[in-house]
């Protein structure tokens, strides 16, 4: 409680906890206020405050929606496709984050606290995943499978190629820590590695990890948008990235459609700014030279 209302004492961290949940909240809350449509209701690139049509099937009812942000080259209402390209995006963030930083803090804790030859084995391949461009292997992973690229594989591929510098941090972490005192009483308990782990350095670095998974959200998101944006995204539903690419694609820049993609620019942006205000304003917190 104590740590939480130093937290809210931070600026930066209420207007970032404010724009994160205000997004959350637009994507669960939305589809329940918001009559989401994602079919054809009106014609392509329909300016802003224009009224569509469309029939429902079912009922064969004529319905005139009301365009406030109008419609992307489809025809399709783009607040109707922002909110299920924010879910989309938010949920590929979270996916790839867990993974990232599951990887991560396993890799890096155990060979942190090791140290010897294993350390030097998980060192190595860290290194080498650092030398290879993550976002290089994303594209040639992406293009490889023309089929099936689901929003689910995009966040594992995400995640599986972005743990690298979660598990660099997460080591520096665990060796600097396997030399307290308290670990030493431990092993002279008979404690073993895994309980030292999980028991006496893990809570240590809990408030580190969560920090590392802030920023590998933002990093998923800012993934999945840039392999989108070259076609190579989601073939089974809309993102964010799957917008901008569709309005790059259809000449929606260079025709100065700015419905058609500033909306979702500015929900990527928003959103991975108010994660970097979450992260920096926790550092604060929790770093006891930044705090001093």
């Amino acid at each position: 409680m104590k740590l939480l209302s130093n937290l809210l004492k931070s600026p930066m961290f209420v207007i970032g906890m404010v724009l994160f949940i205000a997004t959350i909240l637009i994507a669960l809350v939305g589809p329940l206020v918001y009559n989401v449509n994602t079919n054809q209701v009106s014609g392509p690139y329909a300016a802003p405050g224009t009224m569509g049509t469309w029939t429902d099937p079912q009922s064969g009812q004529i319905i005139q929606p009301y365009l406030l942000l109008g419609s992307d080259n489809m025809g399709r209402d783009n607040i109707s496709l922002l909110i299920m390209g924010l879910r989309s995006s938010l949920y590929v963030g979270l996916l790839a984050g867990v993974i990232a930083t599951t990887l991560g803090t396993l890799i890096g804790i155990y060979g942190g606290f090791r140290g010897g030859w294993i350390d030097d084995a998980l060192n190595s391949v860290t290194n080498l995943f650092i030398v290879i461009p993550s976002f290089v292997v994303l594209i040639l992973i992406s293009s490889s499978l023309s089929n099936g690229r689901s929003l689910t594989l995009i966040g594992l591929i995400i995640g599986m190629t972005t743990w690298t510098w979660s598990a660099r941090a997460v080591r520096a972490q665990s060796a600097a820590l396997k030399s307290r005192d308290h670990i030493s009483l431990a092993r002279m308990n008979g404690d073993n590695t895994l309980v030292i782990l999980v028991k006496h350095i893990l809570p240590y670095l809990l408030s580190y990890v969560f920090m590392v998974f802030i920023l590998q959200i933002a990093s998923g998101i800012l993934s999945e948008a840039a392999i989108s944006m070259i076609g190579l995204g989601p073939l089974d539903t809309q993102s964010l990235g799957v917008i901008l690419n569709d309005a790059k694609s259809n000449g929606a820049l260079g025709d100065g459609v700015w419905w058609a993609f500033f909306p979702a620019s500015i929900f990527i942006t928003l959103i991975v700014f108010a994660l970097y205000l979450i992260n920096t304003s926790m550092e604060g917190v929790f770093n006891p030279r930044l705090r001093k």
